[in-house]
């Protein structure tokens, strides 16, 4: 797949215009491209490859995963808006989705020109193309739909300008479909002539292994957030399940969860792919700061810096918040991999994110790491919460203690209440899996399975009644009357 990026990418630029344009504000299928792709079987792997741009660019923004959160707070450089002030409104904002539904045209395209081609001498090729392209249309909507709730759903290939103004159907529909197309997924997949559920040809594209994470991670949604319940809860352990025996592994040292590339991290299940002489840099950039900023710290050399301001923002820091999640256990190993605090002669000063801290190059740190989507810590503690669902408090334990134990912190001791478990498991994911680009999904989920107000825990949200859910952009709803802004806006 990194051979291909620097290829595809005009390719993609091309793709992007395939998606709907009443209803997405992007042009249909453009002749240049319906006259160049799916004329051979060969035609669907490079453009499939092209669609997981988009995962990338997702998986790159922080302004939906991170910054409503309490993770967060400004350094030397703020360069935080107003998803992290909770200032939003339709003007201001707001989402203009045509991103997603660009990456989902691009996807339905796909399945629907596939289907003329028998593939007969690679069968298994056509089902893991299906397989992959099932994975990502699933990922893309459940993205959105943690974002804005309710969507429209598009399933069919746009390939002239009579497309029908669609509206937003209810957030429990759109997850029905997401669980069909992962379910689809995982069909193609096991129906393989070379199947194994130990198999990653690579990490950084959907594998059997992935699609049942990302089936565990929306099934949890889904119960919590969409009053799915014990159901969603039992459907995501079964998932876990099938992730657990696929292969991947905890690496024995935190250092190495990010520190190490995908392709070679026994943990990693999914990621983005990332290097420096095939993309530019990731989210990463805004937390490490450039030399001049921190010139003169006694602990220099422990600070993760670039040499220019091109290449660190200095913008975020690690909130007190996520620190004082550390404070019951000072000696956690993961802490020299979360933050490190600059000390100057007249004393501490900015506390610097250590999560991902890029490669040092001859010339500068980059911020190229592989960004991770999904590894075996962050599953385990999903596994914890849906038994904590459950109601199976003991089995809840042993899968927090699995991540507790890497960490040095010895097993749980505190109170074994529902409540009181699923406030730890929330605060051991705010440890583990601080900057990935999971915290308000988390919260979200909380809240609404009853474990935390988020409107007390967040502290840019104590006070206001900002939705949790974002506003359509003012030029989506103007070009689709059938729309209907997100409630609360």
């Amino acid at each position: 797949m990194n051979k291909r990026f620097p290829v595809l990418l005009p390719v993609l630029l091309l793709l992007l215009a395939t998606g709907c344009k009443k209803i997405l504000e992007v042009k249909p299928l453009s002749s240049i491209t319906e006259a160049t792709y799916f004329q051979t079987e060969g035609d669907f792997d490079p453009y499939l490859t092209g669609i997981y741009t988009s995962m990338r660019s997702f998986a790159n923004n922080v302004t939906y995963g991170t910054e409503r959160s309490e993770e967060l707070v400004a350094a030397s450089n703020s360069r935080f808006g107003v998803a992290w002030t909770q200032l939003i409104t339709p003007s201001s904002g707001a989402i203009n989705y045509n991103d997603w539904y660009a990456a989902i045209g691009n996807c339905n395209l796909l399945l629907s020109k596939i289907q003329g081609f028998g593939f007969a001498a690679s069968p298994d090729t056509k089902k893991r193309i299906l397989a992959e392209t099932y994975s990502l249309r699933a990922f893309f909507y459940f993205h959105l739909t943690r974002i804005i709730g309710d969507a429209p759903l598009m399933l069919q290939a746009v390939t002239d300008e009579n497309v029908p103004l669609l509206p937003r159907s209810k957030a429990v529909d759109v997850m029905k479909q997401i669980q069909s197309d992962i379910d689809t997924a995982i069909g193609y997949f096991t129906s393989m002539t070379t199947f194994s559920a130990k198999t990653y040809p690579s990490k950084y594209r959907f594998s059997y292994g992935a699609v049942q994470a990302l089936k565990a991670d929306s099934r949890l949604w889904s119960a919590k957030v969409l009053g799915g319940g014990e159901t969603d809860f039992t459907a995501a352990v079964n998932a876990i399940n099938e992730v657990e025996a696929s292969g991947v592994s905890l690496n024995a040292d935190y250092k190495n969860v990010t520190g190490v590339r995908a392709a070679t991290n026994p943990e990693v299940i999914l990621a983005a792919y990332y290097n420096r002489d095939e993309t530019s840099a990731n989210y990463v950039l805004n937390a490490l700061p450039f030399f001049t900023i921190v010139q003169g710290a006694l602990n220099i050399d422990s600070i993760p810096y670039a040499q220019s301001s091109g290449n660190g923002q200095g913008a975020y820091q690690i909130s007190p918040l996520s620190r004082s999640l550390f404070a019951a256990n000072p000696s956690d190993k993961r802490i020299p991999y979360t933050w490190i605090t600059e000390r100057q002669a007249s004393g501490p000063r900015i506390s610097w994110i250590t999560k991902y801290t890029g490669t040092k190059y001859a010339d500068d740190r980059i911020a190229d790491n592989d960004l991770v989507l999904y590894r075996l810590s962050d599953i385990y503690l999903l596994k914890a919460e849906a038994y904590a669902g459950l109601n199976d408090v003991p089995n809840a334990i042993v899968y927090l203690n699995k991540v507790r134990a890497r960490a040095g912190n010895g097993a749980y001791s505190g109170a074994a209440d529902k409540a009181s478990l699923e406030k730890e498991i929330l605060d051991e994911r705010g440890r583990e899996l601080f900057f990935e680009n999971k915290r308000w999904y988390d919260l979200v989920r909380f809240h609404k399975g009853g474990t935390i107000d988020v409107y007390a825990y967040v502290p840019n949200l104590k006070g206001k009644t900002t939705p949790l859910f974002w506003p359509l952009n003012t030029t989506v709803l103007a070009n689709n009357k059938m729309l209907v802004q997100t409630e609360g806006y």
